[in-house]
C-alpha cells in the first residue's frame, strides 16, 4: 500500500474516532495507535498533522494529541475581496496579449488521486523506483562537506556544470552552464529572456501543458507547429516562422511529451538552419533523456550539441529520473544571451540551494548511480509493455500512434467523435486516473485523446487492474 493512502485511511478512521472524546480529551498515545492500527509511526504522525491542519486535534511537546476545543463562531466580518477581480483583470493598453495562469494541465500530473485510484496521471517515479537510499546517503555527506551551507556560485557549483557539459557534449562547456531549480525553472527563464510580452512563440503541437502555461503566463502568444511519427515538421516550423516572425520554438527532440517520438536524423539539421534562418532561438527541452528504456539503442545527441552558431538553449534536468524534491537542473547557452539567462536567473532565484547542488554530485558521482540507471530502464521497459499489450487487449478501440522507447507513458487517441471530458470522468469513476489530451493543445486538437503514464504505479498487476477499470469507462462512454 502507498504510504499516502495508509496515512489517509489512517486519518479518516481517526476522524471518526473523535467523537469518543471530549473536546480537550487526550488521545491515545503514538504507540497506542501504531498497535491498534498496524500502521508505522510517521504514518501514525503524518495523519495527526493532516488532523491538526484540518483544526480537529491539537499537539502538545511532550504531552500528546488532544481533541480540539470547538472553534469561535464570533469572529471579526469576513472582508470584501471582490475589488482583486478588476485589479488581476486589468490589462493597460499597450498590454497586446493578456496575462493568464492556468496551472490546471500542470496539476494533472502533480496532484494525488484519492485512496483506491489507480494513476495513469503520474508524471514521476514512485517511490519504488527511486534512489532513496542513494539520495539519503548523498544528502548526508553533501551535508558534512566544508562549506555545504554556505552561498553558492550564483551560476552553480564548478563540478556539477561540468558533469552537466559533459552529458550534453559538442561544443558546449561547463562555462555554458547555469544550475537551476529544475527543467520548469529553465524554461521559465528561457522563454523570459528569449521572447517579450506579446511575443509569439513556436510551439510542438501537441506539447507539455507546463511549457504552455508558462508562455502564458509571461504574456506570450503560443503558434502551433504539428508533429508526426518524426517529430516536428520542418516544412510547417518554416511556414511558421515566415507568418509570425516568431524568434523562439521550444521542442522535445527526445521522447517528446505527450507523443513519445524522437525528431529524426534527416530532420535535426533543418529545424537548426531553418531557425538560424529566420535568426530565432530553439529552445531545447531534453527532458527524458534519462529515461530511456532499456531497448532503445543508441540515442541521438542534444541538438545543443550539433550547433556551432549558438542557436540552441538547452534544458534538463536530474528530477524525472530521480525525486520529484531534487528540483536541480540546467541552463546550456553560448553567446550573448547566456548573460541574459544569467541576469533572469539570478533576478527570480538567486541560486539553487548548495546543498541540493552538493547532494546532486554526491549521487552521480556513486557506484549506485549506474546501477539506478540501468534499473530504471529496464522497469519502465517492462511497464511500457505491460501497458501496450493490456491496452491491445482490452481496450482496441484506444489507437496507439506510438510506441516510445522512452519517457513514462503512452499517448492514445480515442475513436472519432469520442467525448474526451466524459471519458476521463468515467475513469476516474471507475477509479483510474488518466491525462486529458485537451491541455497538450494550445488550438484546436484534432480528435480526443488521454496521456497514460505507466510510471506512477506499482508495476504489472497494477497496469492490468487499471486497464481493466479503463475498459468499464470505455464501455460506459466510447459504446
Amino acid at each position: 500500500m502507498h504510504e499516502r493512502t495508509s496515512v489517509a485511511e489512517l486519518a479518516s478512521e481517526l476522524k471518526r474516532e473523535l467523537s469518543r472524546y471530549s473536546p480537550g480529551e487526550k488521545l491515545p498515545s503514538s504507540r497506542t495507535l501504531v498497535e491498534r492500527h498496524r500502521v508505522s509511526p510517521v504514518t501514525v504522525s503524518r495523519a495527526l498533522a493532516q488532523l491538526t491542519a484540518e483544526g480537529l486535534v491539537v499537539t502538545r511537546p511532550g504531552a500528546g494529541a488532544y481533541r480540539a476545543l470547538p472553534r469561535a463562531t464570533d469572529g471579526p466580518p469576513p472582508g470584501d475581496t471582490s475589488w482583486q477581480e478588476i485589479a488581476l483583470s486589468a490589462e493597460s493598453a499597450a498590454d497586446q496579449v493578456p496575462r493568464s495562469v492556468d496551472a490546471a494541465g500542470v496539476l494533472v500530473t502533480l496532484a494525488a488521486p484519492p485512496p483506491g485510484v489507480t494513476e495513469f496521471n503520474g508524471g514521476y517515479l514512485p517511490a519504488a523506483l527511486r534512489p532513496e537510499q542513494a539520495l539519503a546517503a548523498a544528502l548526508a555527506r553533501a551535508g558534512r562537506r566544508p562549506g555545504a551551507w554556505g552561498r553558492p556560485p550564483t551560476d552553480g557549483l564548478p563540478e556539477l556544470r561540468a558533469w552537466f557539459a559533459r552529458g550534453v557534449g559538442g561544443p558546449v562547456t561547463a562555462a555554458d552552464v547555469l544550475v537551476t531549480a529544475g527543467g520548469q525553472s529553465a524554461l521559465t527563464c528561457a522563454l523570459r529572456a528569449l521572447a517579450p510580452p506579446g511575443a509569439p512563440v513556436l510551439v510542438e503541437s501537441p506539447t507539455y501543458p507546463g511549457m504552455l502555461a508558462i508562455a502564458r503566463a509571461a504574456g506570450l502568444r503560443p503558434v502551433p507547429v504539428p508533429v508526426d511519427a518524426d517529430g516536428v515538421r520542418p516544412e510547417l516550423l518554416a511556414d511558421a516562422f515566415r507568418a509570425t516572425g516568431a524568434r523562439v520554438f521550444v521542442c522535445q527532440p527526445l521522447f517528446h511529451n505527450p507523443t513519445g517520438t524522437v525528431l529524426s536524423a534527416p530532420r535535426r539539421p533543418e529545424v537548426l538552419r531553418i531557425a538560424r534562418a529566420a535568426g530565432a532561438f530553439v529552445v531545447e527541452d531534453d527532458f527524458a533523456r534519462r529515461l530511456v528504456h532499456e531497448d532503445a539503442g543508441p540515442l541521438p545527441a542534444p541538438l545543443a550539441a550539433e550547433d556551432p552558431d549558438g542557436v540552441v538553449v538547452h534544458v534538463s534536468s536530474l528530477t524525472k529520473i530521480t525525486s520529484p524534491s531534487l528540483r536541480v537542473g540546467v541552463l546550456a547557452a553560448r553567446g550573448p544571451v547566456l548573460e541574459r539567462l544569467r541576469a533572469i536567473h539570478v533576478v527570480d532565484n538567486f541560486f539553487v540551494p548548495r546543498p541540493l547542488q552538493e547532494a546532486a554530485l554526491e549521487l552521480v558521482g556513486a557506484p549506485a548511480w549506474t546501477r539506478h540507471l540501468r534499473s530504471v530502464a529496464g522497469e519502465l521497459r517492462s511497464r511500457r509493455e505491460a501497458m501496450a499489450a493490456a491496452l491491445r487487449l482490452r481496450l482496441p478501440e484506444l489507437s496507439l500512434p506510438y510506441i516510445p522507447a522512452g519517457g513514462f507513458h503512452l499517448w492514445t487517441r480515442l475513436p472519432d467523435g469520442a467525448d474526451e471530458s466524459a471519458f476521463v470522468a468515467a475513469a476516474l469513476r471507475a477509479g483510474v486516473a488518466v491525462a486529458p489530451g485537451r491541455p497538450y493543445y494550445c488550438a484546436e486538437p484534432p480528435a480526443g485523446y488521454v496521456r497514460l503514464s505507466f510510471a506512477g504505479v506499482t508495476g504489472a498487476s497494477e497496469i492490468a487492474e487499471g486497464v481493466r477499470r479503463l475498459r468499464t469507462a470505455a464501455d460506459e462512454t466510447l459504446g
